[in-house]
Order: C-alpha cells, then sequence, then structure tokens
C-alpha cells in the first residue's frame, strides 16, 4: 500500500466514482446514475508526475436515514475517512448547495483530516461563476472540475494531493526483501504458521473464528535472504462479513494481497479446497502475485496421498495448476521451512525476463508447429512478441487480427511459454494487438 491514502467522501450522485476513473486513468469503479451503486470501499493505486498514492472509492452518504443499506454505506465512507490522509468532499456544481452537504462538511470538520472541497459537473463558465455558494461549508474555495471529461482543475486537484509525497523510497530498501501475504479462511491456521516461522507469540492464535482483525508485518532473515511476512486477517464469505472492523479487516487483507510478492494461501487439510479457498486464490491471481497452496494440518492425514489434492486442484480449480503446493503443519513444524524457500523460487520466477529474441523464437516455433484453423478463410499472424513488464511476467503478442485467435488457441501458447521458461507459481498474463490498437 502507498503511504498517502485519499478519500473522496460526498453525497449521492455528484460524480465520485467517475472522479475515480479519472484519477486511475481507467474504468474500473462502477459508475451508474442510481444512488448507492458504491456501497463498500473500493481502493486503487494512482500516479500523478511519478508520485504514488492509493484512492478510495465510497458511497454517497446520507445523514440521517435509518434505512440498513444506507447506514452501511456511511460506515464504510466513515472508516474511509479514518483511515486517509487527505479527503475529497465533493460536491455537484449542477444541482448546488444541498443539505446533506451540509451535514457531510460537519462531519469531516470533526475528523480533523486535511479536507479538499471539489465541485464536479463544471461545464460552464456560468457554473463556474456559481461554485461561490460552496464557500459556506467552511472548506475554502473549491477546485472545479469535470471528472467526465477531464478538464478544469483535475490536474491542479491532483498536483495538491501529491505535493508532500516524496520518491518512495520505501520501496527501494525493500526491493530485496520477498513479502509473503499469509492467507486463507478464518481458522485455517495462519496466525500459528507464522508464530512456528517466528518461534514467537507475534501474532494471537486462537479457535476463534476472525482473531487476526489486521494485518501485522513481520520480518525474518532465512538463509541470508530477508522476508516480510503479513499475517492477514481470515476472509470470509461476504454475505457473512459484518460491517465496521471485520470488513475493514478484510479489506486490508485483501490489500496486503495485492502488494506481495507471494501469497500462501493456506488450506485445512480436512475441509479440502473450499468454494471461499478458490476466491481468495482469484483475489491472488487477478493480483498477480505469487501463489503458494499450504495445505495445513498434515499431521491430522493419516494414509493420505498428496496426489489427491494436488487431483482436486486440477479438477476444480484448473486455473491453479501452476500454484506450488506444500503439505504441512504448523502444529508440529512440518515442512514449514519449505515456505522460505519455495517463496524464493516463486518471486524469482515473478521478476523473470525473456530476451525478445528467444521470446519470438519459441512463440514462432509454436505457432509453426501448431497453426491455427483458419477462420472465414482468414489465417491468424503473429508478427512479434514482446514482454514489456514483470511481476507478474507480461506479454504482448502483436497479431493481424484479434477476431481470429480462440481462446483455445491462446490456452496452448500461454502453455508453451509455461514449457519453455517455467513461471512455477505465479500467474502469466498475455494480451493481444492488432494494427490500430494503443
Amino acid at each position: 500500500m502507498n503511504d498517502k491514502i485519499v478519500a473522496i467522501v460526498g453525497r449521492p450522485n455528484v460524480g465520485k466514482s467517475t472522479l475515480v476513473n479519472r484519477i486511475v486513468g481507467a474504468r474500473k469503479s462502477i459508475v451508474d446514475d442510481m444512488p448507492g451503486v458504491t456501497r463498500d470501499r473500493i481502493y486503487f493505486d494512482a500516479t500523478w508526475q511519478g508520485r504514488d498514492f492509493t484512492i478510495i472509492d465510497t458511497g454517497g452518504i446520507i445523514i440521517g436515514d435509518d434505512d440498513e443499506f444506507v447506514n452501511n454505506i456511511l460506515s464504510q465512507a466513515t472508516l474511509a475517512v479514518e483511515e486517509a490522509n487527505t479527503i475529497i468532499f465533493l460536491v455537484d456544481a449542477k444541482s448546488g448547495l444541498s443539505p446533506y452537504d451540509y451535514d457531510i462538511a460537519n462531519i469531516l470538520r470533526k475528523s480533523k483530516k486535511e479536507v479538499l472541497l471539489v465541485a464536479n459537473k463544471v461545464d460552464s463558465p456560468e457554473q463556474k461563476d456559481n461554485i461561490a455558494e460552496f464557500y459556506a461549508l467552511g472548506f475554502g474555495e473549491p477546485y472545479a472540475i469535470t471528472a467526465l471529461h477531464g478538464c478544469g482543475g483535475v490536474g491542479d486537484l491532483l498536483d495538491e494531493i501529491v505535493k508532500d509525497i516524496e520518491v518512495q523510497k520505501s520501496l527501494e530498501d525493500e526491493q530485496d526483501a520477498i513479502k509473503i501475504a499469509i492467507v486463507g479462511k478464518p481458522n485455517a491456521g495462519k496466525s500459528s504458521i507464522l508464530n512456528n516461522l517466528l518461534n514467537e507469540q507475534r501474532a494471537i492464535v486462537s479457535d476463534v473464528s476472525g482473531t487476526t482483525r489486521d494485518s501485522i508485518n513481520s520480518r525474518i532473515f532465512y538463509d541470508n535472504q530477508e522476508y516480510i511476512l503479513i499475517d492477514t486477517a481470515g476472509i470470509r464469505k461476504k454475505s457473512k462479513v459484518d460491517y465496521g472492523v471485520e470488513a475493514f479487516a478484510v479489506d486490508r487483507a485483501i490489500r496486503s494481497i495485492r502488494e506481495a510478492d507471494v501469497a500462501l494461501l493456506v488450506i485445512d487439510c480436512e475441509e479440502g479446497i473450499t468454494d471461499q479457498d478458490k476466491k481468495i486464490a482469484q483475489i491472488a491471481e487477478d493480483s498477480g502475485c505469487g501463489i503458494i497452496l499450504a495445505f495445513n494440518k498434515w499431521d491430522l492425514k493419516k494414509n493420505v496421498q498428496t496426489h489427491t489434492y494436488e487431483k482436486q486442484v486440477e479438477a476444480e480449480v484448473p486455473f491453479l495448476n501452476y500454484a506450488k503446493k506444500l503439505f504441512v503443519s504448523a502444529k508440529t513444524g512440518q515442512r514449514l521451512n519449505q515456505i522460505f524457500e519455495v517463496a524464493k523460487e516463486v518471486a524469482f520466477e515473478r521478476a523473470k525476463r525473456i530476451s525478445t529474441g528467444i521470446l519470438n523464437k519459441v512463440v514462432n516455433e509454436a505457432f509453426a508447429l501448431n497453426p491455427p484453423a483458419s477462420i472465414k478463410g482468414k489465417m491468424l499472424r503473429i508478427y512479434y512478441t514482446t514482454q514489456p513488464k514483470t511481476k507478474p511476467p507480461t506479454f504482448v503478442l502483436f497479431i493481424n487480427n484479434k477476431d481470429l485467435i480462440k481462446d483455445s488457441y491462446k490456452r496452448y501458447l500461454l502453455k508453451k511459454l509455461r514449457d519453455a521458461f517455467g513461471f512455477f507459481g505465479v500467474p502469466v498474463r498475455i494480451s493481444y494487438r492488432q494494427k490500430g490498437d494503443k
């Protein structure tokens, strides 16, 4: 997570999610005219002028409403305000000052945080003249913007947000440390594994689900390599998560996965892989971090072969076939030190870069050995392949027509890349571009 956290708050339908999309530079937050579409707090990484920060999209705040849905939105927005360093208080220049704006302003004043008043939907010089009424909220001159089109003072607003952000020295200091997020359902044994690895009672171990409420970072050296172990709250099904402290803890756990080099997904051997384990694995896959499946409580499984669980992964979670698998016991310490060794291998694979010449040779050979069938008389052509990014390994194939490549052939090319270069334990991204794409 970046050190600077910015929360966008305001009443419903003032354009919070539209502004998030404008700042992040992609259509990532849900935008709809229906008030209350954004219910949970949603976190995004953003960059402006080479400076990184985290932005939180929140639901529209309505004060004094007894509806449970509205109260949950208010609760989430309040938590975002507590967590943030800076708050963007977004108001609607088109509809003008609202009584709800006064209610929100009163809450924000109590927070003692930096508040930037921003008037959205300033589409004309006349509307810019009308925003003077928002001075009554007590936060000075509003920034006048049009989030939908990006014109107006969006750049000035971003300059103000990043003015106190320095170059991220912490990332440089920790670039050699391997970050391992220990994740999973409640009571799978995450904290017990952490305590065993650290040989100290750093995290509270309890039979009560959800004991760990926040992410806990611990540094450790093993075999001359530094690791940062991140113990996280157990991620329960969303329907069972209470809004408030637990929801905040789950958000932090998910963000820890996004920041990690490797996610150690702890699975209870007695239960096997559950639907919730699959969902957590999908979060890790989508985040691009490496994945190790740690089947815990292996000491309780007598006369059971590891391939029983390996087959379950292959049958039920085929997208995880690349994940490394360990069979461990937090109680006895069985194979726990292998976590460090395997995490180091996975981190290496995640940062692996393939030379362009060799990469094109492998892709061209795979294409020549098994060219796809023509579609309506047209043949797929692959002109060039490059790897623009690592962590995770990301490849771009330049082709003549994206309509000519089927999903089955995409899986074939991915398999050939893994066969040639490994990438054990890490997701691989492949995108396809044709002439005219940006």
